[in-house]
């Protein structure tokens, strides 16, 4: 099957970890920012010599504004050199949070996403999206192929080669996911505490009846982003007696001053996966989007 990855400067290391693991040729797309905000996307000669029928895009969307329209951008281009299949490799999705509308007027953004990149692509697959009231990812996109990872497997290997007995615990209920998944690869003791959220960044850290007197914590979710979560749970399980605290998430969004509101909270080290791209990266999901991709790929080629 004639198929090429493309991805950007930013993502070159994820993107060419994936091209390697899925054997396919990658060629970076080049962006430049006129001084109005505009974008120039250029895509390298041998793309528009040699057109693939299938072009799979990797573009994880943090920030994701811009990127939403560089997204339009190739899509739409690919179209038009005649490429038949588009796959977009998103490992963290943007606003999948925004599910319902709390108040009058809110613009739900959840579904109009997902309906943006679904006219876009054929297929998409990501990593751990944050969905909350909807469960699954195919009634967020109805009209493309869909392929939902995890990244807690990975991160549940790491922990085990860093810590010899840890407590998992997630800081509120929509962890529980992954906080079990990770506790059953590795057999550790796990639990999961009850946020109240008050704000953007106010929130209150009920802890579950464990003994966490001398054990060492490990923070597990899927996403971070002001920090201020994760540091409350922190600050309770210390004062639990708690010996130390960890943190691994798949996705580092990490604003503004995230990591210091962390350590000043007193954890330790904090692991999250490549699919945002940051210092704190500690695993590398290429080999779960190869195979993913691998599958992905492998099936259209038969039903082509």
């Amino acid at each position: 099957m004639d198929t090429q990855l493309v991805y950007f400067k930013d993502e070159a290391t994820p993107a060419l970890r994936l091209a390697e693991t899925a054997g396919l040729a990658a060629s970076v797309i080049q962006r430049h920012d006129f001084p109005d905000q505009e974008l120039m996307l250029t895509l390298v000669a041998s793309l528009q010599d040699a057109v693939p029928r299938t072009l799979v895009v990797y573009r994880s969307l943090d920030r994701p504004n811009d990127k939403l329209v560089e997204l339009m951008l190739v899509a739409g281009h690919a179209r038009c050199l005649g490429v038949t299949r588009l796959v977009l490799v998103a490992p963290y999705l943007a606003y999948m949070r925004q599910d319902i509308a709390f108040h009058p007027g809110e613009i739900v953004s959840q579904p109009l996403i997902g309906a943006f990149l679904g006219e876009l692509f054929d297929a998409v697959i990501t990593v751990d999206p944050h969905l909350h009231r909807i469960s699954r990812l195919e009634d967020v996109m109805p009209r493309v192929q869909t392929l939902t990872l995890s990244g807690a497997p990975r991160l549940a290997e790491l922990i085990e080669e860093k810590r010899r007995n840890p407590i998992l615990m997630g800081p509120d209920a929509e962890s529980v996911q992954w906080v079990e998944v990770a506790a059953a690869a590795t057999g550790f003791d796990h639990g999961v505490c009850h946020k109240v959220r008050h704000g953007d960044t106010r929130v209150d850290i009920a802890l579950p009846a464990i003994d966490l007197r001398g054990r060492e914590v490990v923070l597990m979710d899927d996403i971070a982003s002001s920090g201020h979560t994760l540091a409350r749970a922190a600050e309770a399980v210390l004062m639990a007696g708690a010996d130390s605290v960890d943190v691994a998430v798949t996705h580092a969004l990490f604003a503004g001053d995230a990591l210091e509101v962390m350590r000043r909270a007193g954890i330790n080290e904090v692991w999250s996966t490549d699919c945002i791209a940051h210092p704190s990266n500690a695993v590398a999901m290429a080999p779960t989007l190869g195979q993913a991709l691998e599958q992905m790929l492998g099936g259209s080629e038969e039903g082509a």
